[in-house]
């Protein structure tokens, strides 16, 4: 199981229930008292996010995206603008969250985008936050859609590459079935089964279970 002092706490936000995740060391706090995370796939709502966060004393270091669908990077410049927390994506990833058409967001009237402070590329280790993640690129949801994982809490940010015993959908500008399929077998079903993990949308459920009972990866 993860590490007790490594907590998952998430908001649901948007259109479609995106599911927005912020990872923090619950026995570290700042000289004012703050707990220091980082968020992933601000939905929406950018200022509700900072509300909630500032009144339960959390201060964003790190805001980053495990891929640039409008249902994922709503909320991002006003939550950038707020918390000064800058943004970074996979570097095949950075076109998309610029663009809204292939973010999807001109077909839903969102008409939003946003442009990254840095990129990553497929196996960097990021850190923040007291925290460190690496970078595992998943392409298939979109040609660069990423996961972040935090080996030493098994924990696993899955974006819309994996879901409880579902994967992303494959129907949109530069999805991939045949990729998406490699990326959960080759990247995701490596990891360790106790590896939580925490998608995009629905419940969160575990690489052991998902390797036992998702009926699309086989």
């Amino acid at each position: 199981m993860a590490d007790k002092e490594t907590n998952v706490g998430m908001f649901t936000l948007g259109m479609i229930g995106t599911n927005c995740y912020f990872v923090f060391k619950e026995n570290e706090v700042d000289a004012e008292g703050f707990k220091h995370c980082i968020f992933f796939d601000p939905a929406d709502k950018g200022q509700k996010i900072y509300d909630t966060l500032t009144e339960k004393k959390f201060k964003v270091d790190l805001i980053l995206l495990t891929h640039g669908h409008f249902d994922h990077i709503g909320g991002c410049d006003e939550l950038r603008e707020l918390t000064g927390a800058r943004i970074g994506c996979y570097s095949k990833e950075e076109a998309i969250c610029k663009d809204k058409y292939l973010n999807l967001s001109n077909d839903f009237g969102a008409n939003c985008a946003v442009t990254p402070d840095m990129v990553y590329n497929d196996g960097d280790f990021i850190e923040a936050a007291g925290l460190s993640c690496k970078l595992l690129a998943t392409p298939g949801h979109t040609s660069g859609s990423c996961c972040f994982y935090f080996e030493k809490d098994d924990i696993l940010i899955s974006g819309d590459t994996l879901f409880e015993e579902s994967v992303g959908r494959t129907d949109f500008p530069t999805s991939s079935t045949s990729d998406l399929i490699r990326s959960v077998k080759d990247k995701l079903f490596v990891l360790p089964d106790e590896t939580v993990v925490y998608p995009g949308h629905g419940e969160v459920t575990t690489i052991g279970h998902e390797k036992m009972y998702n009926p699309f990866i086989i």
